[in-house]
């Protein structure tokens, strides 16, 4: 009898705590992140490991996680719509890739985290106060551009033998190019080099800018990087192969569009890395508080084919140093 009543009230006691467990389950809190790009074409290796990042900490798509993806797609002029929509939608973090979309979304929310991925400068565009301590939104991982662009200069002038005289474009529209602009300027005195500054904020302006190039006799040509270069990879390489002028890039897409050389940091690592933060700010951490961290992994590529169209032989000093080589 005694079994059998303990049998009973256990019985009992498991119908009544089930529906709890269930409501439980039921109430969890799926989490909502949007997250700020030009389009899935765009870096598809980074995506990628960005989201087996997540993946890897816990966070499964469609699960416990929904994304808002929203694709600028060249159109830079929509970001404030597609933050202004993300803001309405009560995301509980945004990811931003680059300083134009970490400004974008800056200027929508001061409260809402944002991590960003692969800023260049967030201390010179203002969107963090320090690396150690952020205090804002916002924080990520930075390329450091000034240092970047101040190497990558450096290897441009190993690559082409007499370099004098280099030109510079970049994007007055793009936060960290003002402050990394100076950097390369900088870098060209100590290297004993005449940069020539060319401002373009569209791509209609690429052949103006190729002609100003040719027209003024730089040997090489150095291109800061941002979404607007990115997308116009071809256009640019295109243009350089036409005029006979070596290049220099901050992404491994332009070298495989024909672009000559490119030194970048290896973007799939950062996204990777960038779920931490995300992993780290939905289970309560301020963002305030998280650390900026610096790309670790950089890598050179080289496209040899580009440089027999420009009969240039690229010398052995250089050559040893390339991660990546497209032929």
């Amino acid at each position: 009898m005694t079994s059998r009543r303990r049998f009973i009230r256990t019985l009992i006691g498991g119908l009544c705590l089930a529906p709890v467990h269930v409501m439980a389950q039921r109430a969890a809190k799926i989490y909502r992140i949007g997250f700020l790009w030009d389009t899935p074409a765009v870096w598809p290796h980074a995506l990628e490991g960005f989201r087996q990042g997540l993946r890897d900490l816990g966070w499964v798509e469609g699960q416990n996680i929904v994304v808002e993806y929203r694709w600028a797609e060249g159109r830079f002029e929509r970001l404030p719509s597609m933050v202004d929509e993300l803001v309405r939608l009560k995301v509980d973090l945004i990811v931003a890739p680059t300083s134009i979309y970490t400004g974008a979304a800056k200027r929508a929310t001061s409260t809402i985290p944002i991590v960003f991925v692969s800023h260049a400068d967030p201390i010179g565009s203002g969107h963090v106060v320090s690396l150690a301590r952020p205090g804002t939104n916002a924080t990520g991982l930075t390329i450091v551009m000034s240092e970047t662009m101040a190497k990558s200069l450096e290897l441009l002038k190993g690559a082409v033998p007499g370099l004098s005289r280099v030109a510079v474009i970049w994007d007055p529209a793009t936060p960290s190019h003002t402050p990394g602009l100076n950097a390369v300027e900088a870098a060209g005195r100590a290297l004993g080099l005449q940069v020539q500054a060319l401002s373009v904020r569209s791509a209609i302006q690429f052949d103006d800018a190729f002609l100003a190039i040719v027209r003024e006799h730089a040997g090489a040509v150095l291109v800061l990087s941002t979404p607007l270069f990115i997308g116009g990879a071809k256009q640019l390489a295109d243009l350089a192969l036409k005029h006979k002028v070596p290049t220099m890039f901050g992404s491994r897409e332009h070298v495989e569009a024909g672009g000559l050389l490119s030194y970048s940091p290896d973007r799939a690592d950062l996204y990777r890395r960038a779920a931490t933060y995300v992993d780290k700010i939905l289970k309560g951490t301020n963002p305030a508080d998280l650390p900026v961290q610096q790309a670790t992994k950089f890598e050179l590529a080289i496209n040899l084919k580009t440089a027999k169209a420009l009969g240039l032989t690229i010398p052995q000093s250089v050559l040893v140093r390339v991660d990546q080589i497209i032929e």
